[in-house]
């Protein structure tokens, strides 16, 4: 059977979907890096762990619903020259959702009422720099006008998502990392590659994306 080509009504399945169970852990675990730095996992860390929350952006480009990610520079304190989703660190009294919006309006100049949330994903923990990072979905009715933070932003990202979709573009390498060799899934688009807690997280949205093409 065809599966059904991603549309606007897709942004609607999506929102209904995400407040309903998520895949969880399963489907972040399936692009893990092997060994994965670190053992422990959100449940067992959500009272110690720095927060942050991340923002997953859905808008229209040449008619498709695209995804941004951001390169970070080799400035910032954490995940150097890495690709992520626009986000940070929770401030005080500051919700996650909150923090994704700031975080993302700090990172590529996204205005805030221009973010339509959608609903959460499942926290994960990322060993390496003691974060639970909340990621946070939302949608933009128009492609957002982007201007990258000099000092955290090293060049934005903007993939199709039925690209991301495609299985044929996720490849595997081994890498010597840190001194050690691991096997790291990761999701190609052009010359990035984007792996680590930003493909963990991309794996449970995409899982739940898939449930849409099998209605």
């Amino acid at each position: 059977m065809k599966k059904k080509p991603l549309a606007r009504n897709t942004i609607q399945f999506l929102e209904e979907v995400l407040q309903s169970p998520k895949p969880g852990l399963d489907a972040q675990l399936v692009m893990m890096p092997h060994p994965r730095p670190g053992n422990r996992i959100y449940s067992e860390v959500e009272d110690s762990c720095l927060k942050a929350g991340v923002l997953i952006l859905l808008y229209p480009l040449n008619d498709k619903i695209h995804v941004v990610f951001t390169r970070r520079t080799s400035r910032v304190d954490f995940h150097q020259a890495q690709i992520s989703f626009p986000g940070g660190q929770q401030e005080q009294d500051e919700s996650f959702k909150e923090a994704a919006v700031r975080e993302a309006h700090e990172e590529v100049n996204l205005p805030p009422d221009a973010v339509r949330i959608l609903g959460e994903l499942t926290p994960l923990y990322i060993p390496p720099s003691n974060y639970c990072v909340y990621p946070v979905v939302g949608v933009a009715d128009e492609r957002p006008d982007f201007h990258p933070s000099e000092h955290e932003v090293e060049e934005v990202i903007e993939v199709p998502l039925d690209h991301l979709l495609d299985p044929e573009n996720i490849q595997r390498e081994m890498w010597h990392y840190k001194g050690r060799d691991i096997e790291v899934p990761f999701y190609s688009f052009k010359s990035h590659k984007i792996w680590g807690a930003t493909a963990m997280i991309l794996s449970e949205l995409i899982e739940l994306l898939k449930r849409f093409s099998d209605t």
